[in-house]
């Protein structure tokens, strides 16, 4: 397992202790709690905006999402972001 050092202003060392009094949590597990629902939150969006450009097929953005392409068509349409597009039907059809 890796280790990660970070300075983090003043401010935001007191949210996390709050965090961590709240959540009863200590401070290791609480940061990478924080870390994980962070990137699997930025993976998402990421997901969601290489699909919204066109970028990437549907099954390819739930795949980078780490989603069933259910829970990601969910996610998309909860985003108002049409995935149907003539280019990427065929892929998306091979890939269900």
């Amino acid at each position: 397992m890796g280790t990660i050092s970070a300075r983090v202003p003043d401010e935001l060392e007191t949210e996390l202790e709050t965090y961590l009094e709240d959540e009863n949590l200590d401070r290791s597990t609480a940061v990478r709690k924080l870390l994980s629902e962070s990137l699997k939150d930025w993976r998402r969006q990421r997901a969601l905006e290489q699909l919204s450009d066109g970028k990437v097929t549907f099954s390819k953005a739930a795949e980078l999402a780490d989603m069933s392409v259910w829970d990601f068509a969910q996610l998309a349409e909860e985003h108002d972001i049409t995935w149907v597009d003539d280019d990427h039907l065929d892929d998306d059809l091979e890939a269900l």
